[in-house]
């Protein structure tokens, strides 16, 4: 596979030429000193450093700053979000190089820029300038453990200033060991800089798009953004900037200079808003300009023209619930009986038809619970014209444990969360084995083959068990121990024997696992070279829960003689 930044240097002049084509991207180099990441390798995870609770960045910001209103202006919309304009030209420029490099990625600039107004607001308060820097370094927590992660030092304090502990970095965030992978120079200056906001969008869209991801597809959307912040109230909120500044609109707006703000509570995440709810811009009164006044001139009276009335708004998802219960529960290995099942419901109460649901598997201790053979740990549902979405083919996880499944649903309006409690048992194991063709001494003459053993495998309390996979072997006694039995010597038994698929005399044989009856048939053992006397097989599972069985091969009964004719007596 092709390293990633030599994928970035060959398609540099790609990247420059459409950057040139953009009006709103400035024509300096989008890649010049590329990631050490290889594409397609190294896709992050919600357990990654970066994922970790890190705390944010973001200032107790006034509203006017956090969110401001761009002034009017032609092009436009209303209702627009305002974005500083050196962060808005990092996170454009940062979609045309990944879209160059990476082009099956789908990467949009918004995600970008809801995960900037998350994690530091642009880089508002700190006195972001033009060349990507800014005034004041922007920190996170120290993490130490002390109400978030604990993440010893990575960079030596080249980054965060810290040589005990890390601290995230940046306008976006980064972990130093994650922007030691994933590091990147968006505006061509030589340097990869966290603390630079050119550097740290590109950055943070090579780490998003790791792993040949589609963020087009609903569900590798989802894991992306969790690979970045493992919480769902993260997720969600990203996903809600990422709407509003899609529907709504974004207009630029002047760098906001550095100031001295507090950090806001720990915990807190601040909340998009909806194009539709958004307060109308405003435009200043001009005072009217007075006339010399002329004779009125008569005119027929027109009847009064009816309000128009205002357009009602869309639909928005408003109920998400779960059908059939919130737990769910499965043996290990096994298919779940039925598949989980929601319902979504639209503020006008009807069903939402043909609408997305994403279902995940989170804080999974089975061993792989997942959706179809590979298995998956997400599945993207469409649902119904009832509104209902369903997860089908989820098969449980090799070993007990829990899991949860989440299921969430968004519009531009509403983001929508409901999770099943998932339960995989024990897979039940034999705790007996027991004849079914008899109790005593199997008896067999010498030179006849042992046939028609049969056992079956239960619970202790007599339920078929199925799996099991017991071993048959003969046994002899230990004459060191007399009264306890040891399996034979292959090389030097002269007893019945097993053969293998290859026609080869053995002692020992893995028997097939049993079928939901819990049936052991016990394959034809051979006394062709056994002399008359008593034997011993075992039938032993892995659970070392056995069966003894006694074979006693008597010396074979000889044919009886014939008794001759008697002689024809001659009469006198």
């Amino acid at each position: 596979m092709k390293p990633l930044h030599r994928h970035l240097v060959n398609t540099s002049r790609k990247v420059l030429c459409t950057a040139a084509l953009a009006a709103s991207l400035t024509t300096a180099a989008v890649v010049s000193t590329p990631s050490t990441a290889d594409a397609g390798e190294s896709e992050p995870t919600p357990d990654s450093p970066q994922a970790a609770d890190r705390g944010d960045a973001r200032l107790d910001l006034p509203g006017d700053v956090a969110d401001p209103t761009p002034a009017p202006a032609a092009g436009t919309p209303e209702g627009a979000s305002g974005i500083p304009g050196t962060a808005l030209d990092a996170y454009r420029r940062a979609e045309v190089a990944v879209a160059a490099a990476l082009p099956t990625c789908k990467l949009p600039w918004q995600l970008l820029a809801g995960i900037g107004r998350v994690e530091s607001v642009h880089a508002s308060g700190y006195g972001l300038k033009a060349d990507g820097y800014t005034e004041k370094p922007i920190r996170g927590p120290r993490l130490d453990g002390n109400g978030f992660a604990e993440i010893r030092d990575t960079d030596r304090g080249e980054y965060d200033a810290d040589v005990v502990y890390d601290r995230a970095v940046g306008p976006m965030q980064f972990i130093p060991s994650t922007w030691a992978t994933w590091g990147a120079d968006g505006n061509g200056d030589a340097k990869r800089d966290p603390n630079n906001i050119y550097d740290a969008a590109l950055g943070a869209g090579l780490y998003l798009c790791a792993g040949d991801r589609d963020l087009s597809v609903a569900a590798k959307l989802d894991s992306a953004i969790l690979s970045y912040n493992n919480s769902r109230e993260y997720v969600n909120t990203v996903l809600g900037y990422m709407r509003q500044y899609q529907e709504g609109g974004v207009a630029e707006i002047p760098n906001p200079p550095a100031g001295t703000y507090p950090t806001p509570l720990p915990g807190t995440l601040p909340t998009p808003q909806p194009a539709a709810t958004r307060p109308p811009v405003t435009t200043p009164t001009t005072p009217p300009v007075t006339t010399p006044t002329t004779p009125p001139v008569t005119t027929p009276t027109k009847p009064p023209t009816k309000p128009t009335e205002p357009a009602k708004p869309a639909p928005h998802v408003a109920e998400l619930t779960q059908l059939g219960g919130a737990g769910i529960t499965a043996e290990a290995g096994s298919a779940f009986a039925a598949a989980p099942r929601v319902k979504v419901v639209l503020s006008d109460g009807k069903p939402a038809v043909g609408h997305e649901v994403v279902f995940a598997i989170e804080e999974d201790t089975t061993g792989g619970t997942g959706f179809g053979a590979t298995p998956a740990d997400s599945l993207v549902a469409t649902t119904d014209a009832n509104g209902v979405a369903s997860a089908p083919g989820l098969k449980a996880g090799a070993e007990a444990g829990t899991f949860t499944l989440r299921a969430s649903t968004y519009d531009k309006v509403a983001r929508l969360t409901v999770n099943f409690a998932g339960t995989v048992t024990a897979k039940p194991v034999a705790e007996r084995l027991v004849r079914t063709d008899g109790t005593g001494p199997v008896v067999v003459d010498a030179g006849k083959s042992v046939e028609g053993i049969e056992v079956l495998a239960t619970t202790a309390g007599k339920k078929p068990v199925a799996g099991t996979a017991a071993t048959a072997g003969l046994l002899r006694e230990d004459p060191k121990k007399p009264g306890t039995w040891i399996p034979v010597d292959p090389e030097a038994a002269k007893g019945p024997y097993f053969e293998d698929a290859d026609g080869k005399k053995v002692t020992s044989l893995l028997l097939a696992a049993t079928g939901a009856d819990g049936r052991i048939v016990v394959p034809e053992l051979s006394t062709a070279d056994a002399a008359p006397g008593t034997y011993r097989l075992r039938l032993i599972t892995p659970e070392k829960v056995e069966l003894i069985i006694t074979i006693e091969i008597k010396p074979a009964t000889p044919a009886p003689t014939p008794t001759p004719a008697p002689t024809p007596t001659k009469s006198a």
